[in-house]
Parts: C-alpha cells; sequence; structure tokens
C-alpha cells in the first residue's frame, strides 16, 4: 500500500507552493486520515487525526475517502455534515473547502483540501475562471505521481520538475531563493515581468532583480510577509510589484525563500473585474433622479414581486442588463442563479446547445459527458434573453415552447427537462417592425411582452448626466488610482448638450478616457474624445444662446484654436498662418483663453 507519510517532506512543499500560489490555506491528509502536510493552523496539527479518525463518519473527509469524488463546500460555518462543530481538535473560522482525493490507480491514498478562512480567500475558491477544482485536481494528480515515485522523487531533477509545475501553474512571478539569496528556480510568469527569460535569472542575487527589497531580512527573522508594495528600479526600468515573502524551513533555520509577485496595475485590474463579475445589481445602483429614470426603478420594484417575463426595451447602452438584474435581485429568486445570453453574439449554430445543452455524442466535438445548457444553470432563478431580437426563427419557436410549459429537450437528446426559469428579455429594436418583415414570431412577442419596460435613452434624462459623470469619475479614480477633482465648466457644457447616441456606455467611456488623459486634477477640453468633440461642437455652439455673445466667441475661438493645433502638432506658426493672426496675437489667445 502506497503510504503518504513515506514523502512527507514532499507534501508539506506541495502544500506550501499551493499555499503561495492561491493564496488559501492548504491540508495535506492520507487515507487514515492522518494529517501529513499543511500551512496556517494545520501546520501546528501535522501527524494529528482529522474527524477523529473515524473512516466511517459522515464528515466532508471520510466521504471523500468512500466516494473519491471532489466536494466543495461553499458554507462550511452551516454545513452540518462539514465536521464536529466545536468538538476537540477541530478548526474553527473554515468559511469553505475544496477537498478533492489523490488517487493512485484505483487507491484513494489521501485528501488535498483548500480551505478558506476569509471572505477574500472564500472569493478565490468560488472564482470559476480560476478554476480552482481542476487545479487542485492537478496538484493531486501531481502528489500521487510523487508517491508512485518513491525512490525517483529523492533526485534532484524530479523534485525540480515537479516544483516547476507547480510554479507554472500560478498566476504570479515565483522566484525559489537558496540558502544565499540566489534564484534557483524561476517561473515563465516572473521572467515575462521583468521582460527577460527563466536562464538570464536563474542563478542571479535577488538584490540584482528586486534591489532594497525587504525579502533579505527573512533569512535572519525566519518571519514571511504578504502582498508587501514594493518599487525597484534595474537599468533605468521601474518595476511596481505586489511582493509576497515565504520562508523555506528545515526545523528551526531557514534555507531558503519563495518569492511571489504580481505587477500593481495587473493586480488593480483583477480586483476591479472581480468586483464588477460578482456585483449584485439594486435599484440603488442605477444612477439617476430624473422623472423618467425614477419611474422606470419604480417599476422594476414592481415587476420584481412576480414571476411573469418581462420584456426590457432601450436604446443600446442604456443599461438595460443592470434593470434586468434589479428586479433579479429584488426577488424572491435573489439567492438563486442570475444567467445572462446575449443571443447576438453567439454563433447561430451553437446557440442552441448554448441554451438548452446537450447530450453526449450529440455532434461531433461534443463532450463524451454532455453539457447542461443556460436555461438548466438557471432553474430556480432568472435568465436573462439580451439582444432577443438577433435570435434565429427557428429557436424562437423552441423559446416559446420553453415559456408556455417550461420544459425543453437537449441537442440530440429524447428527454425532457423540467426548469423553473424567470425569462426577462431586452432588445434595441423595433420588434413589431421585425414582425412585419417576417424575422420575428408575433406570438413570442406577445408571450415575452406580458411585462414591458422601457429604458430611457441618456437625452431624455439630461438631469443625471453630471451624476453619472461624477459617479463614473469616482469609478476610475479608484480603479486607476488618481485623484482628479472635477470636470472643467467647458466640459460639462458640452457633455450636458451632447446627444449621447451611446447612451450611459458613451459617457461612462468618456470619463474613463478623460481620466487616462488628464495631467491635473480637473478633466478639461483637451481630455474630451475627438468623437465628442465633433460631434458635440454644434450642440455647444447653439444651445446656450442666453450666454453673452462674448462668452460665447471664446468658446468658439478656443474649439477653432485647439483644433488647430491637434491638426499641425502644436506648430504654432502655422496655426498662426492658417488663422491670419501674427504670432503674438495666437500666444496672447492662448494665455487668455487658457488653451495648453
Amino acid at each position: 500500500m502506497t503510504n503518504l507519510k513515506d514523502i512527507s517532506a514532499s507534501v508539506q512543499q506541495v502544500a506550501e507552493a499551493i499555499s503561495i500560489a492561491l493564496g488559501v490555506e492548504v491540508e495535506i491528509v492520507d487515507n487514515k486520515l492522518n494529517i501529513i502536510g499543511g500551512t496556517g493552523v494545520y501546520s501546528d496539527r501535522i501527524g494529528q487525526k482529522e474527524e477523529r479518525g473515524n473512516l466511517e463518519g459522515n464528515y466532508l473527509y471520510a466521504r471523500v475517502l468512500r466516494t473519491g469524488e471532489t466536494q466543495y463546500v461553499a458554507d462550511a460555518i452551516h454545513a452540518k455534515d462539514y465536521d464536529e462543530k466545536g468538538a476537540e481538535g477541530t478548526v474553527s473560522g473554515e468559511r469553505a473547502e475544496i477537498c478533492t482525493p489523490i488517487i493512485l490507480g484505483e487507491e484513494i491514498i489521501g485528501i488535498i483540501g483548500l480551505v478558506a478562512f476569509t471572505e477574500a480567500q472564500n472569493k478565490i475558491l468560488a472564482d470559476t475562471n480560476r478554476n480552482m477544482i481542476g487545479f487542485v485536481e492537478r496538484m493531486a494528480d501531481l502528489l500521487a505521481a510523487k508517491a508512485d515515485q518513491q525512490q525517483t522523487l529523492e533526485s534532484a531533477e524530479v523534485s525540480r520538475d515537479e516544483m516547476s509545475t507547480v510554479l507554472e501553474t500560478a498566476h504570479e512571478g515565483i522566484f525559489a531563493l537558496n540558502q544565499g539569496g540566489y534564484v534557483k528556480h524561476c517561473n515563465n510568469i516572473a521572467a515575462e515581468l521583468f521582460d527577460t527569460t527563466k536562464k538570464d535569472i536563474t542563478g542571479k542575487h535577488i538584490s540584482q532583480l528586486m534591489p532594497g527589497s525587504p525579502a533579505l531580512s527573512v533569512f535572519d527573522s525566519g518571519k514571511g510577509y504578504t502582498e508587501n508594495e514594493e518599487i525597484f528600479i534595474v537599468n533605468g526600468q521601474q518595476y511596481h510589484f505586489i511582493v509576497t515573502v515565504k520562508p523555506v524551513l528545515s526545523g528551526d533555520e531557514t534555507e531558503g525563500l519563495v518569492v511571489s509577485f504580481r505587477d500593481i496595475e495587473e493586480a488593480q485590474k483583477l480586483v476591479y473585474n472581480f468586483n464588477n463579475r460578482t456585483l449584485k445589481n439594486t435599484v440603488d445602483d442605477i444612477i439617476g433622479t430624473s422623472k423618467n429614470i425614477m419611474a422606470a426603478k419604480r417599476n422594476t420594484l414592481k415587476f420584481a414581486r412576480g414571476n411573469s417575463t418581462v420584456l426590457i426595451t432601450g436604446e443600446s447602452g442604456t443599461g438595460k442588463e443592470m434593470f434586468a438584474k434589479a428586479i433579479h435581485y429584488a426577488s424572491s429568486r435573489a439567492e438563486k442563479p442570475f444567467v445572462t445570453v446575449n443571443c447576438g453574439a453567439i454563433p447561430e449554430n451553437l446557440l442552441e446547445s448554448e441554451l438548452f445543452g446537450y447530450e453526449k455524442g450529440a455532434f461531433t466535438g461534443a463532450s463524451e459527458k454532455g453539457k447542461a445548457g443556460k436555461f438548466e444553470q438557471a432553474d430556480g432563478g432568472t435568465i436573462f434573453l439580451d439582444e432577443i431580437g438577433d435570435m434565429p426563427l427557428h429557436l424562437q419557436v423552441k423559446i416559446l415552447h420553453v415559456l408556455q410549459n417550461m420544459r425543453f429537450e437537449r441537442v440530440g437528446g429524447n428527454r425532457e427537462v423540467l426548469v423553473d426559469v424567470r425569462v426577462i428579455a431586452a432588445t434595441n429594436q423595433d420588434l413589431e417592425k421585425l414582425i412585419s418583415e417576417g424575422k420575428f414570431r408575433e406570438d413570442l412577442y406577445y408571450r415575452l411582452s406580458v411585462i414591458p419596460l422601457s429604458v430611457p435613452p441618456l437625452r431624455e434624462r439630461r438631469e443625471d448626466i453630471r451624476l453619472l459623470m461624477r459617479h463614473f469619475l469616482k469609478k476610475y479614480n479608484a480603479f486607476m488610482n488618481r485623484k482628479i477633482d472635477s470636470f472643467s465648466g467647458e466640459v460639462e457644457e458640452l457633455f450636458m448638450n451632447y446627444n449621447w447616441p451611446g447612451n450611459v456606455r458613451e459617457l461612462e467611456n468618456a470619463v474613463e478616457y478623460g481620466t487616462n488623459m488628464a495631467f491635473g486634477n480637473e478633466i478639461g477640453i483637451d481630455e474630451v474624445p475627438a468623437r465628442i468633440l465633433r460631434n458635440g461642437n454644434n450642440s455647444v455652439k447653439y444651445s446656450n444662446l442666453d450666454m453673452p455673445l462674448a462668452d460665447q466667441v471664446k468658446i468658439f475661438e478656443k474649439e477653432i484654436i485647439t483644433e488647430k493645433l491637434k491638426q499641425t502638432g502644436g506648430v504654432k506658426d502655422a496655426v498662426a498662418k492658417e488663422l491670419g493672426l501674427s504670432r503674438a496675437t495666437l500666444y496672447r489667445k492662448l494665455a487668455e483663453l487658457d488653451i495648453k
């Protein structure tokens, strides 16, 4: 029988490497529930038994040892069959866990558990984009291979290969340092962050790569640190990283370090994207106090009380999906899935299987296990069919059938699947016109529009423009670590009178552009996208006839001179010549009109 105890040193190395790479705690037990390796609180419990060693029990590890199947406990605090609550030897504070068996041949030789103690760690385990289950299963395969090759694992070459596998799985750059502070191993991401090769980095001292880093002090203290913001200048190039350093201990002696680091801008983007992906939009997140938008928000709360189909209409960029989410999260289905399908973005030949799933072998390239569709994924919750006007006619029949009967067949299947789903559809097209053109089914239209909700375009809610400008400025200030206070009066005037054909989405893009381009603490006319300047000129010139003529002339003059400067690349002599001005007159106007 293969025993994880025989490779306990390798088990502990893998546990520490996984913890460093993912930022969660790790526990590894053998098939007798002996704790062989672990990080954090589990490192102090190595040699003890998990779940009191009761292999016939019904707690998490015993179940996984019996079934051989990976299990994910999303809410460990309230799960009755997770562990012995409050019993001696249990660990308190565990919020969630992914537990996977280590399988060698047909034998289960142990378990790897990824454990979340904080909300941040909980989000890491739940992140489907990073596929934590797939990752930990690969690590389980890695340990199984180690156990099967005990003698080979003692050689430095195989240890290096296995460590490289762990390093390359990480999303951060990683250095493994020897006792002298020289790089023994690094991963490809580390090489990319330094714009060089692994060969060039290996063998260098950490002080050459990260001059002034406090990493070397860890050799003396034996205590690592987490997510320290550090800036280095190497060969005239500045590097701005978030750095974590962990010591590799042998008894009381530090034999090496593992340094993981991530570019700070990428880290900020990751946090930003994660927050937006997990955001539960409510009516309070819909910015605006205008009469039109308040009416739409009141209707949203009314519609949330029922289960009837809702058809949201409005121009592109008005925020139809936000209203759909607001309906869902104000309803009794709020704790169930909200699934979005963009009917116009998915190729027609894939849309049916995307919506309804398929059975194994349904078509060439189909998964052997088959696949659940979006309607099944949304069971108990809400499915949002965006751009419903782009749906092919032959699928409209099937959608109508689902709306009427709440059942369907998978592609290639012959059994009916029953679902409990609320449908919210949205379109920026005139469906009645599509019906007259034979492109949309009339019966489906009436079935979808049981409850119609119209989202007003931005030009019909101009009172909200300033609120939205400040909301987006705050958002992108936080994202880009900027401190821009305001917009110039000229920009506010332009934005208030521009027609915004792209609606709220276009306004957000304009504010994001200005936040990127501004040098001071204000977004001025030079930081407005050229498209808006071109198309907004007429509205600025003629929308404020109550202004004094001299002020209107100044605005017009500033626009003309600014545009000429852009066209000539800032060559003032050329601008003066084209406008028929002397150099002195041009310079005076540049100063008067505050043109940078």
